[in-house]
């Protein structure tokens, strides 16, 4: 079953009972501009295309809350093009994801935000708080296996990633 966050869901809601108001606000206006004498054909009409954009509304709150929530399966490998001026074909590339390196002590930024930090007078440097994402865009990193050249390719954000594992066939499920 698919899950949509509550949230959503009241937003959605709100905003179709606002464009309801102004859609009602607007069918008396132009009315009298068209000068209609039979209001049923505008009514139907308006009432169409606000449940049809409800429809659309609400497909895009599901598609949204399943592409957060699917996991992506990577291959190990993967047979691409390599930019290397040695190779300049398609050739099969090792996938790994790539992972942030460690801090070094010794990069100008941290000497001097060290050096700033040092003795009295608290935090000097603002502290972000403000996190919004609950996930992060993933980075495959691809060897080719020929030139051993290394490039790198960002895919979609998503909450479960795993490389290698089971493929789903058709009609069953991984677990």
């Amino acid at each position: 079953m698919m899950e949509v966050h509550p949230t959503d869901l009241a937003t959605f809601l709100d905003q179709q009972e606002s464009t309801q108001v102004r859609m009602q606000a607007s069918t008396s206006t132009t009315r009298k501009r068209m000068s209609m004498t039979s209001s049923g054909g505008l009514k139907d009409t308006i009432r169409f295309f606000t449940s049809l954009k409800a429809f659309f509304g609400f497909l895009l709150i599901l598609n949204r809350s399943l592409s957060a929530a699917t996991m992506v399966n990577v291959p190990k490998t993967k047979k691409t093009y390599c930019k290397s001026k040695e190779c300049r074909k398609h050739t099969l590339h090792k996938v790994t994801q790539y992972k942030k390196g460690k801090d070094s002590l010794a990069a100008q930024g941290k000497r001097r935000y060290d050096r700033k930090q040092s003795g009295y007078g608290g935090q000097t440097k603002p502290v972000f708080h403000k996190k919004a994402k609950t996930t992060k865009k993933i980075v495959l990193r691809l060897q080719c296996q020929g030139c051993k050249h290394v490039s790198q390719h960002p895919i979609k954000r998503c909450k479960h990633f795993e490389i290698g594992g089971d493929k789903k066939g058709k009609g069953t499920s991984l677990f």
